[in-house]
């Protein structure tokens, strides 16, 4: 289990990467994108600090600078790391309270695989908006990263 969560973890952060670098070289990223990445960012960091047990440091929307996504991103990374290696148990419920208040409890495995499944939803929608606004995106399947 470590291995492939370790794996996923190291897909999510080598696509993120990339598209960190395809808007780094931009003129102008779209707001959209700017808006779609900065929530992959928030919701990660959201989840590692739930698991965590711990109080989060952003807003599910709120907005970062490009000159900020990396170091972030980074630190989600490290984290989600950190929580995978030093885990025995993926099957333990973490119980923890979403944006509105409510209550839930999932299993770690659930959430480790959420955080990956959420960021690849949210950039495929960016890769869309590139597309709208005349940009060709650089291909992040799963399976390109494992060629």
């Amino acid at each position: 289990m470590k291995g492939f969560l370790h794996q996923l973890f190291d897909y999510n952060f080598y696509c993120n990467k990339k598209l960190i670098e395809q808007c780094g070289t931009m003129k102008k990223v779209p707001k959209k994108s700017i808006t779609l990445f900065s929530h992959i960012l928030n919701a990660h960091h959201v989840w590692n600090q739930r698991i965590l047990g711990k109080p989060s440091e952003f807003l599910i929307w709120q907005e970062h600078d490009l000159d900020n996504w990396g170091d972030i991103h980074y630190e989600n990374q490290r984290t989600s790391f950190e929580i995978i290696t030093n885990t025995d148990d993926f099957s333990k419920r973490i119980d923890y309270e979403n944006s509105q208040g409510r209550t839930y409890a999932n299993e770690l495995k659930d959430i480790l695989f959420h955080i990956v499944n959420h960021s690849t939803h949210h950039r495929g929608q960016i890769l869309a908006n590139f597309r709208e606004k005349g940009v060709e995106p650089e291909a992040l399947d799963y399976i390109f990263y494992k060629r």
